[in-house]
């Protein structure tokens, strides 16, 4: 049941944000009450915590798989990119937002997290990148990561970018443009708008 009630309460603050969605509505969405949910977890904070914990994990072990099929960078961070947003639904409601917003000790701790994840993903797709010849060659690689990893972070800012006016798939889509094309070779370059050469639908909500 506390697998149940984690996966629930995942696809509600997906949805609909950590701070509209309450333990009333988890409870009405499982058909349980709100008692079996309290046997599980002490309080709204500590079923948070578990489930940020919850995507963390999933988010985490799907980058892995598709590291693993050992694709060009470009297209490496573009699937990573798409795995990502159709996990979190797009973000309609900004759960990373409302998450720092109204429970900052769970998003400073979620945050760290990233980071390291982050760190070590961006590094290696960079080292690769240069090595493949995609990337400058003498770009300074742990600078680049973790300015990559504060602008995904700045993304989600809703007074810098309302979800009313930037989409988080339009968002995602023009920064990862803008980072690759700073980085790039010629080479990459050209793999690089071979890669974007289809339509996306990046149009604003």
């Amino acid at each position: 049941m506390r697998d149940t009630i984690i996966h629930k309460s995942a696809e509600l603050f997906i949805n609909f944000g950590f701070k509209s969605v309450t333990m009333d509505d988890i409870a009405n969405q499982l058909g349980i009450s709100k008692k079996t949910i309290y046997q599980h977890f002490a309080n709204k904070t500590k079923l948070i915590e578990a489930t940020t914990n919850f995507m963390f994990d999933t988010i985490s072990c799907g980058i892995d798989e598709i590291r693993e099929l050992d694709k060009n960078p470009i297209a490496e961070i573009y699937e990573i990119k798409q795995f990502v947003m159709e996990h979190l639904k797009n973000e309609k409601s900004s759960p990373q937002y409302q998450l720092q917003k109204y429970y900052p000790k769970i998003f400073s701790s979620l945050k760290l997290k990233q980071f390291e994840i982050m760190q070590d993903c961006v590094t290696h797709n960079l080292h690769r990148g240069v090595a493949l010849g995609l990337y400058r060659e003498h770009i300074n690689i742990q600078f680049i990561s973790r300015i990559y990893f504060n602008c995904m972070i700045a993304l989600k800012d809703q007074e810098l970018f309302p979800l009313k006016d930037f989409s988080m798939s339009s968002l995602m889509d023009n920064y990862l443009d803008y980072h690759l094309r700073g980085i790039c070779t010629i080479k990459g370059l050209e793999l690089l708008n071979t890669n974007t050469s289809q339509p996306t639908n990046n149009t604003p909500l």
